[in-house]
């Protein structure tokens, strides 16, 4: 049997990657962050526990590159929701939507992400990430920014913020209030997005979360 070739072992690390990450999403969210262990995750994942170590330094690590992923293909899916728009105000505020809904759909993973966040190890810089940037980025441009590379970390840290407030134990801050100050801040009528509670993010949510994590290589359009 002849070697793998460079590219089919690449291929086949993505994939273990991305298992990983879909497992620690089903995981944390089922059970909690400290009642997951890397064992756990990478039993679900069907991958052999040292996998977890080569591809992440730990834990929090590990769990900060899922959510990201997660956070990143939400958005994605929102920003390319039919009916397909270019206008800058409906992009910000599906946007916008996409991330708060995220604390409806997912409050115990959301929650412990933004602890992780504010522990030792702080905000990972992973690939994930940078995905999710990029496409932030690309929001606050086609918004009509003229200085994206300012308004970016400002968007981040406003949307962080937001979800942060919306999880507080014991004193919430209703997602309806934070969405009207986003809004606000964007200058964008409230009818534009999909509202978390709305039939559009249910019936988004309601999809395999697995379409996040796919195996399979996504191709561009």
């Amino acid at each position: 049997m002849s070697p793998r070739s460079a590219a089919v072992n690449e291929e086949l690390r993505r994939r273990s990657r991305e298992r990983l990450l879909q497992a620690a999403v089903e995981l944390v969210s089922e059970r909690g962050y400290d009642a997951t262990t890397l064992g756990d995750i990478a039993d679900r994942a069907g991958s052999a526990r040292g996998l977890v170590s080569y591809y992440f330094p730990g834990k929090r690590q590990l769990l900060q590159s899922a959510v990201h992923r997660l956070m990143h293909r939400t958005l994605e899916e929102a920003l390319e929701r039919e009916p397909r728009t270019e206008d800058g105000g409906e992009r910000m505020a599906r946007a916008i939507d996409a991330i708060l809904g995220l604390t409806v759909d997912h409050p115990v993973l959301m929650r412990q992400h933004m602890a992780g966040i504010l522990q030792a190890e702080g905000f990972v810089q992973c690939p994930e990430q940078q995905r999710l940037a990029e496409l932030l980025l690309d929001t606050v441009t086609r918004h009509g920014s003229a200085h994206p590379g300012t308004d970016y970390p400002t968007l981040r840290a406003l949307l962080m913020g937001s979800v942060y407030a919306a999880l507080v134990p014991g004193a919430p801050m209703p997602l309806p209030v934070l969405r009207a100050e986003l809004f606000r801040r964007y200058d964008l009528d409230q009818e534009l997005g999909a509202p978390p509670d709305s039939e559009a993010a249910a019936e988004a949510c309601a999809a395999d979360l697995a379409r996040f994590f796919a195996t399979e290589r996504r191709h561009p359009k």
